[in-house]
């Protein structure tokens, strides 16, 4: 069985428009180039049929894994859980470094759209894993390269 990949609404949607894009724009740009490839002669000596090629194959490898990761996407209802009393995929978290005493926020997302520097952590990486089942004021341990850290769990939404 396939693993399940979590995903927002709006990821959802930008991984199926970006697989639209991929299987009609960028593959007749390929086929373009295939062609255009072809037309310089000897295909034993030509390199610029070879990167082509080399781009088809790249580009039905991506194709390949967006329907894969379609095939398998469990939808992340954002809106119709409104119990923010522990943390789960979807959740958005606040919570304070104990060392630091800084405060960050992230909303935990699927490994698909993991994007630290715009605050989305996966359930898989070390601090989303932690997260996960927490309640508020809880604090969580997470081992990082440099120790053990620390986080409070300040606000669930």
């Amino acid at each position: 069985m396939a693993k399940e990949q979590y995903l927002t609404e709006e990821g959802l949607k930008q991984k199926e428009e970006e697989l639209e894009y991929l299987k009609t724009v960028a593959r007749r740009e390929v086929a373009e180039k295939i062609k255009i490839a072809l037309g310089y002669g000897d295909l034993s000596e030509n390199a610029e049929y070879d990167q082509a090629k080399n781009d088809q194959a790249a580009l039905e490898e991506k194709i390949a894994k967006l329907e894969n990761i379609l095939r398998n996407a469990v939808l992340i209802d954002e809106a119709g859980d409104t119990d923010n009393k522990s943390v789960k995929v979807g959740s958005n978290v606040r919570f304070k470094d104990m060392d630091t005493d800084e405060f960050l926020e992230y909303q935990i997302v699927g490994v698909v759209e993991a994007d630290p520097f715009n605050g989305k952590i996966s359930n898989e990486s070390p601090v989303g894993r932690a997260m996960i089942g927490r309640k508020r004021n809880q604090v969580v341990e997470v081992e990082a390269p440099s120790g053990i850290k620390k986080y409070k769990i300040t606000k669930i939404s």
